[in-house]
């Protein structure tokens, strides 16, 4: 039994179909999302592992984000007119390039169903949609993305060129592969302007890797590190979290990352979504936030807390969850506060600057840098982050939430696509954007 409390709308796992939609609380207290599709029947997914107060309190700060600059006329309604449409609240923080479609890896839980073609944009078409980011609402901060990125040997000139339309943050999200097998490549990317690694590291045992990424990749995530190191280009560990194989983990990879920071800044989880080539099927009991912030506390004998964590302001605060932490000597951490209850900003382009504070590379960390550029390095360097983005797919998509979303996917027709929207998958693999 359900006992609803709000309405919105979501999607037919089958057919994608726009329905409406109820979060409800369910007989063991946590929160669901219940709707019915007049063809394929009724779904019932659980969203919050905790009670109706906390679900509530979680998004009980002042915020709401801030508008896009350029939208499109709505004409079918949310989910299937972005572009933005002139019904999504907040601007954009991050968009994600594709550059290729190519992958040295076949993980069975890509989003973008990653290797299944050989694709990718002419240079001249990437410059086409940096002017177009820059129109609508630009500079964001970039994540260079695909497929596997590395596999572009354009890479440096990618990033510069999008350097000299006035992009400054360039996130790489990558599998690693290259950065640890090709002697001074990390090196290069440094020095083209790629100002951090994303990268994906799914827990500290090969075991873990042959489950999530289709073989043993643990030695080859260490040496991409150590090149990173040297090069002076900082990495964020990014680990897809599954039920059953690696959430005992999350401690062990916290433990690790900061016994490598500075050159690591942080961790940043993602529990897996059921979209794109994903061969898991959905559990009864998905990963929600309150879970994960449970194992976070448990797992680092509380030296990291529930209560140093907060939603985020310019994105729903029910997509995300981040905490900073001030490394002491002796290795101690001191929870930095947060800002009212959400964990940094309420406006997209103060979340970028955040974002690119906390992880990017310093510009001035060479000959040129002066006293105090080395005491905002050194004062930065000192911070840790823990973070994660709980994506929705087509069972737990809410529209609310949706049009929140301020990571998108560039799209030369279409212009920005939320993240979510661009990766829904129906249950027989057919997405909603994604060509």
């Amino acid at each position: 039994m359900y006992e609803a409390f709000d309405v919105t709308k979501s999607v037919c796992p089958v057919c994608l179909r726009t329905i409406d939609a109820e979060k409800a609380v369910g007989d063991d207290g946590y929160i669901y999302l219940t709707k019915t599709c007049p063809e394929h029947g009724s779904f019932e997914t659980l969203i919050w592992e905790g009670g109706i107060v906390d679900y509530l309190k979680w998004d009980s700060a002042p915020g709401g984000g801030n508008a896009p600059d350029r939208t499109v006329p709505v004409k079918d309604g949310c989910p299937r007119d972005c572009g933005l449409c002139e019904e999504h609240e907040s601007a954009g923080c991050c968009v994600l390039l594709e550059l290729t479609k190519r992958c040295n890896l076949r993980c069975p839980v890509c989003f973008a169903s990653a290797g299944e073609g050989s694709g990718e944009p002419a240079l001249s078409e990437i410059s086409a949609l940096y002017d177009m980011l820059m129109e609508r609402g630009g500079p964001f901060n970039i994540q260079l993305s695909g497929g596997e990125p590395t596999l572009r040997d354009d890479l440096p000139e990618i990033v510069r060129l999008g350097r000299s339309k006035g992009f400054s943050f360039f996130q790489l999200n990558t599998n690693g592969l290259r950065l640890a097998d090709e002697p001074g490549y990390a090196h290069m990317l440094r020095e083209a302007g790629v100002s951090c690694a994303f990268l994906q590291f799914d827990g500290l045992r090969d075991s873990t890797y042959e489950a999530l990424r289709g073989r043993a990749l643990l030695d080859t995530k260490l040496r991409a590190i150590d090149s990173c190191a040297a090069a002076g280009l900082p990495v964020v560990l990014v680990p897809t979290l599954v039920p059953g194989i690696n959430v005992s983990e999350i401690g062990e990879m916290l433990r690790f990352a900061l016994s490598r920071a500075p050159q690591v800044r942080g961790v940043h989880f993602q529990p897996v979504s059921y979209f794109g080539r994903c061969e898991l099927k959905e559990p009864e009991t998905r990963l929600t936030i309150p879970r994960i912030l449970r194992e976070i506390e448990a797992q680092t004998d509380g030296a990291m807390k529930e209560a140093d964590f907060a939603g985020g302001g310019a994105e729903s605060a029910y997509c995300s969850f981040h905490a900073s932490y001030k490394r002491l000597p002796g290795g101690a951490l001191q929870a930095l506060p947060r800002r009212s209850s959400h964990c940094c900003c309420t406006k997209s382009c103060d979340a970028r600057d955040f974002v690119a504070g906390r992880w990017g590379a310093q510009e001035h960390a060479d000959a040129g840098e002066d006293a105090f550029d080395r005491f905002l390095r050194e004062a930065n360097e000192r911070v840790f982050t823990v973070s994660g983005m709980a994506f929705q797919d087509a069972y737990n998509l809410d529209l609310k939430r949706l049009r929140r979303c301020y990571i998108n996917e560039a799209d030369p027709e279409r212009g920005m696509v939320p993240f979510c929207a661009y990766n829904l998958t129906s249950l027989d693999g057919k997405y909603l954007y994604r060509r």
